[in-house]
């Protein structure tokens, strides 16, 4: 009986290994999975019409707190690729693939990046002062280089045959990364040092800010659920007063209403909105990572030009 059911289950793993080959063959998208939004736009860039791309936490969605449901699990079991950013961005996305019975490759894009260390809220008295890891690593275009190569990698693992589309994908967009970084530093030129001063509501942008020379201040910790103390907002009223700050903003996947009190209290109006965690709907102006990248950028700058 044992033999008979081992027999029967070995069939039906080879039944869906043949089944897979052959559309593949076929010219069926393999599936793939992106923990959330930007990670996925970068997916579609790499894999093309090769991949078919399922985003769990989507446009506008604050990955640090998704709740993943029975039909993203659902999703997970059923890819080929699983795609995350690592750093400790989605802890949830682990326990997610282990739960599913996840067999498939798992690609962690952050990986190889050097990863950046920030205080957190408890670290402002200098007493219990702490560092954690800044998962935000694509907010520098030069780490998603690494980003892509790492995603084109872990495609040509689930399907060899499309190893050569996936590293010329990759080649073609990190050039693209590599222009969009340098036009940048050229517009970047024009702000003076003491001008490239910022408000933002979370710590998401510290990579954006070492690469380019900009000091990023928050209300906020690194992860959009931690609450900041009244003594923190209010070193940061006297700051902007200070240093006459006007380059102030919220993100998409933030609560607007702690930065709009505190660019009240402080005397200064708030910018247009950022993108940090999450892409903007498709007609939004964020919609792809370039996209982001350079609206976020576009703002800071007038923002900073104000200071």
């Amino acid at each position: 009986m044992k033999h008979s059911t081992l027999k029967r289950l070995t069939f039906a793993a080879l039944a869906a290994s043949s089944l897979w080959l052959s559309l593949c063959q076929a010219g069926e998208p393999i599936p793939v999975v992106a923990s959330f939004s930007i990670l996925a736009d970068l997916v579609q860039v790499v894999g093309g019409a090769r991949v078919k791309v399922t985003t769990l936490a989507g446009p506008d969605a604050d990955a640090h707190e998704f709740t993943p449901s029975p039909t993203d699990a659902k999703a997970v079991l059923g890819a080929r690729v699983f795609v995350v950013n690592g750093l400790s961005f989605e802890p949830w996305a682990q326990k997610l693939a282990k739960s599913a019975g996840y067999k498939g490759e798992t690609v962690v894009a952050s990986q190889g990046v050097k990863a950046r260390q920030m205080a957190t809220e408890a670290g402002h008295d200098h007493v219990n002062a702490h560092t954690e890891t800044d998962p935000h690593a694509w907010q520098n275009p030069l780490n998603v280089v690494q980003y892509v190569t790492n995603i084109a990698a872990g495609l040509a693992k689930a399907d060899p045959s499309g190893s050569a589309t996936y590293q010329a994908n990759a080649a073609a967009y990190a050039k693209q990364l590599k222009d969009f970084d340098a036009q940048t530093q050229v517009q970047l030129g024009a702000i003076g040092p003491a001008q490239r001063k910022v408000i933002t509501s979370h710590d998401a942008f510290g990579y954006l800010a070492a690469r380019y020379g900009i000091t990023m201040l928050a209300p906020e910790g690194v992860n959009t659920d931690s609450e900041p103390s009244a003594k923190h907002v209010a070193e940061l009223i006297r700051q902007i007063k200070r240093e006459k700050i006007k380059a102030v903003f919220v993100e998409n996947m933030s609560n607007p209403k702690l930065i709009e009190q505190l660019s009240k209290d402080a005397g200064v109006s708030v910018g247009a909105t950022l993108y940090s965690d999450a892409l903007s709907e498709a007609s939004g102006p964020a919609p792809t990572y370039l996209k982001m990248m350079n609206h976020n950028l576009t703002q800071l700058l007038v923002g900073m030009r104000k200071n």
